[in-house]
């Protein structure tokens, strides 16, 4: 079984895919965490990250014990991290250098302790389109700017980082706009995904939809 599930920043998708994972034992790749890992190296030892050729050095030499070092620093999930993902992640060269690790898990997938699981979902915002176009099911889950600014800006509050709601819509929008004008793979979904926005929805109404549809394909 393999899922994908696809939409922007702060839309449910980490939520979903932990859910979906843990309930039918699959593996839960985040596709995300690759490119935070390069673009995080990147801020951490003060490279431009305008710099493709940087970038893509690191990405080459990008190993999972260093991701997973990186994954435990307090801006891996913050919004320094995100912008600096979405930048590095437009770059042809970076995506290509690292689609085979993430086409590739489809093929074994294992927990983190190394331990064979039954299938993978995906969480990403290509992984419909160019990672897995064959997955079983695909669903692309999105929400207005403005919600999913307000979740992310809880989120940051919680997490004790200093910001604005303004500055993480800012940050969200300007984010948006470049992950959907990439040429190499815009943020979009799939022709065969099902499309759900969680504007008005509860975490526990959305999995109550997507249950029945993973059951289906089961």
């Amino acid at each position: 079984m393999i899922i994908t599930i696809d939409g922007p920043a702060a839309a449910g998708k980490g939520t979903i895919s932990a859910y979906l994972s843990q309930k039918y034992h699959l593996a839960y790749f985040d596709t995300g965490m690759v490119y935070r890992a390069v673009g995080l190296q990147m801020v951490l030892t003060g490279l431009n990250l305008q710099n493709q050729n940087a970038a893509l050095k690191i990405a080459q030499n990008l190993t999972f014990p260093q991701m997973m070092e990186l994954s435990v620093h307090p801006d891996f999930r913050s919004d320094i991290g995100g912008q600096a993902a979405s930048i590095v992640s437009a770059y042809p060269t970076v995506r290509a250098a690292l689609l085979n690790m993430q086409k590739n898990f489809a093929l074994k997938p294992t927990f983190a302790d190394g331990q064979p699981a039954k299938g993978v979902v995906y969480d990403g915002r290509d992984t419909g389109t160019i990672i897995c176009p064959n997955a079983d099911l695909k669903l692309f889950v999105t929400a207005s700017p403005q919600i999913r600014a307000e979740r992310r800006y809880k989120e940051f509050l919680q997490k004790g980082m200093i910001t604005s709601y303004e500055k993480v819509l800012a940050d969200m929008i300007a984010r948006d706009e470049r992950d959907s004008k990439r040429t190499n793979a815009p943020l979009k979904p799939a022709e065969d995904a099902v499309i759900i926005d969680t504007s008005d929805l509860s975490i526990d109404d959305v999995l109550a939809y997507i249950t029945p549809l993973v059951e289906a394909k089961l």
